[in-house]
């Protein structure tokens, strides 16, 4: 399921209290979709890494009082408040690790330790399919989890990086060549690869407009040589696009792009534009182009700005193209 199916699935677990692991291939966001539902519940997150754990560290160490020994809990263990307990990459943790969660993810106790009431265990961890580090799941561990699948989405991705502010030529590009979201293959040894987290490094780089003659090995160590070549390719393009507020301004009279790749990019570029000046012009623009891309400017266009449909020119794009629209 993708990340808007996962969030909504977490939400309803977390308010039942019900454990729940978080599967997919690296890079791909588990722990920050976690994070996220958190905050927007309004719940605090501890993240404890199991893989970094012994057996012993959640039972904590003992104590003695009266004579009697006492197991002091580890502080990182919540005991008030509400909130979600992650276990993030449990399934990378050693199998006496992972036992010593049983209890703690079905009873809510280990050892004299008690888990709040208003906390919830989440899981999250690679497939072993992916080659990660990995180690076999007990069955027994595995049934008390609620088990999600995450899979990658490149207009979920996308509608993320826009509020999100990734920039805009990575987007352009995924929108380009969706499948360069995501292309893991755990047959291979590459040390970089496309995945919405590289990508959201890409674009933190060609944020800080590096010096030109490291750009590409910054990108190829980054998302890997095949995609980082790819998108040298589509950003000269894009770096060469007509002035997106040119053709905004003269929306009678501007080029209209042959090559499909500069038409994503320049419709990328255009739609972040739209506003209560720019609205009439877009659609003006959009009824221009080609069906597929009109669709695509428009729609992303009110996006940025709802006045969009309520202009005269929209309403004659929706007439003209109602058979694209249906």
């Amino acid at each position: 399921m993708n990340a808007k199916k996962v969030k909504s699935s977490l939400r309803t677990l977390i308010s039942l209290k019900q454990p729940v692991f978080v599967w997919g291939a690296p890079g791909v966001g588990k722990s920050h979709v976690v994070a996220q539902v958190a905050r927007e519940m309004g719940l605090e997150l501890t993240d404890v890494r199991a893989v970094l754990l012994d057996p012993v560290d959640l039972r904590g160490l003992p104590s003695v009082k009266d004579g009697t020994a006492h197991w002091c809990p580890p502080s990182f263990l919540p005991t008030k408040g509400e909130g979600v307990l992650f276990l993030d990459e449990l399934n990378a943790a050693p199998p006496l690790v992972q036992a010593a969660c049983y209890q703690l993810i079905l009873d809510r106790k280990i050892g004299e330790y008690t888990l709040p009431d208003g906390w919830t265990v989440v899981a999250a961890g690679n497939r072993e399919s992916d080659r990660a580090v990995t180690h076999r799941m007990p069955s027994a561990l595995a049934n008390r989890f609620v088990h999600l699948d995450f899979t990658v989405d490149a207009d979920t991705w996308l509608e993320w990086a826009e509020r999100a502010g990734i920039d805009e030529e990575v987007l352009a590009f995924i929108r380009f060549r969706p499948k360069l979201l995501h292309a893991f293959d755990p047959k291979k040894n590459d040390k970089a690869f496309p995945s919405p987290r590289s990508w959201e490094f890409a674009a933190k780089i060609i944020a800080s407009t590096p010096d030109p003659d490291v750009e590409f090995s910054l990108l190829k160590g980054t998302v890997g040589p095949g995609a980082a070549t790819e998108f040298a390719g589509f950003s000269r393009m894009f770096r060469q696009l007509p002035d997106p507020d040119a053709v905004i301004n003269q929306p009678d009279t501007a080029v209209i792009p042959e090559e499909p790749a500069t038409l994503y990019a320049l419709c990328e570029a255009i739609a972040k534009r739209a506003g209560e000046k720019t609205a009439e012009n877009i659609v003006t623009y959009a009824s221009r182009l080609p069906s597929e891309f009109g669709v695509l400017l428009v729609r992303d266009a009110v996006k940025h700005h709802r006045g969009v449909v309520e202009t005269p020119a929209f309403s004659h794009w929706t007439t003209a193209n109602a058979e694209v629209l249906l």
